[in-house]
């Protein structure tokens, strides 16, 4: 999850290293942001979606969602054959192609689930193999920007006598100052991923356990933090880095039970079948806590990572089923990404006849 600005920045960068000016510098520069513009459609889905039945709303998420359908590879496929079939120009198909892609690859290497193959599958991933606060990732890109933005105001009468020094060591080093920013770039995103591997194998082999790749997710820059199940009622977090290794871990309680709730197992195995229902699924290492009162069983499910990211919405997400006891019905409630807790609608999930509407 690079910013904007950076996508944009990527964008005009591999424009300005194929050669290309004017328009097609412009429109390179949209496509490497396109995937971004599913907010729209996002809107469309956030109207309709109440209204539709609960396969019918999963669906339409995957289509319309914020980083689903248009961070896909078909996506990106189909806009690669509109613009040859558009312009017929083989270069500038291929430019078109790398400004798209970098914006998916920069994403899926980042910090947020994705669907690459849908509709051919709707496994969620992600390679979570560079922290999204990363330096050069977000800020090599703003230097093409920036070399735009001086040649704008100086052809306008502005900023005369300004950057003088830099704008005749671009313009005399031209293809060559591109084409490194862009190599550069390139090895970047490619050794980070590589050097995740090797982290997590050797993290595997201290603990002698299972490390998921995909669920190791960068907290910091060089930093990651991992999980897995240690036994079975507890699971272990670990805080790792590329310099240190292990450099913290603790134990979290898959099933926290408060006072006495004799069934609460049964209550834990119906909110996680209600769950695995709906979607985005962004929660890796679930979690419990049961109470009882007036009747009532709350389940509330989270992630095990959550006390460990302070300030990274991803693991902020935090659902709440209320269990009438004696009818069997239900109220569902989320917060997602730290944000305020609201109930939930409901074709939610895939369970139905027992949830109660008053």
């Amino acid at each position: 999850m690079v910013n904007t600005l950076s996508h944009l920045g990527i964008g005009f960068l591999i424009a300005l290293a194929f050669g290309f000016k004017g328009k097609k510098r412009n429109t390179l520069g949209f496509l490497a942001i396109l995937p971004d513009l599913d907010f729209i459609p996002y809107i469309l889905f956030a109207v309709v979606s109440g209204s539709v039945s609960h396969e019918t709303r999963n669906q339409l998420f995957y289509l319309l969602g914020h980083r689903e359908f248009m961070h896909s590879i078909l996506f990106i496929l189909l806009v690669t054959l509109l613009i040859w079939l558009k312009t017929k120009d083989h270069l500038f198909t291929a430019a078109g192609f790398a400004a798209i892609f970098s914006h998916v690859y920069l994403d899926y290497t980042t910090s947020w689930k994705m669907r690459p193959l849908y509709p051919f599958s709707t496994d969620a991933s992600i390679m979570g193999a560079v922290y999204f606060f990363d330096p050069l990732a977000n800020l090599l890109p703003l230097l093409p920007i920036f070399v735009l933005l001086v040649a704008y105001m100086k052809d306008r009468g502005k900023w005369q006598g300004k950057f003088n020094k830099f704008c005749a060591f671009v313009a005399n080093n031209r293809s060559r100052f591109y084409t490194t920013l862009a190599v550069v770039l390139v090895i970047w995103l490619t050794v980070l991923p590589v050097a995740k591997l090797f982290l997590v194998n050797y993290i595997s082999g201290v603990e002698n356990a299972k490390i998921s790749y995909q669920d190791t997710y960068p907290s910091s820059f060089g930093k990651f933090l991992a999980a897995y199940s240690y036994n079975s009622t507890h699971y272990k977090i670990l805080e790792v880095s590329y310099w240190s290794g292990i450099e913290k871990s603790g134990y979290i309680e898959k099933i926290n039970v408060t006072d006495s709730v004799p069934d609460a197992s049964v209550y834990v195995e119906r909110a996680g079948k209600l769950y695995s229902t709906a979607v985005p699924q962004d929660i890796d290492y679930s979690v419990y806590s049961v109470s009882e009162e007036n009747g009532l069983v709350t389940v509330v499910l989270s992630d095990a990572r959550d006390s460990y990211v302070k300030y990274w919405a991803y693991f902020k997400t935090v659902y709440k089923f209320v269990f009438d006891r004696e009818s069997g019905e239900y109220i569902a409630y989320a917060s997602m990404q730290g944000e305020r807790e609201e109930r939930l609608e409901e074709n939610w999930f895939g369970e139905t006849s027992y949830y109660k509407t008053s």
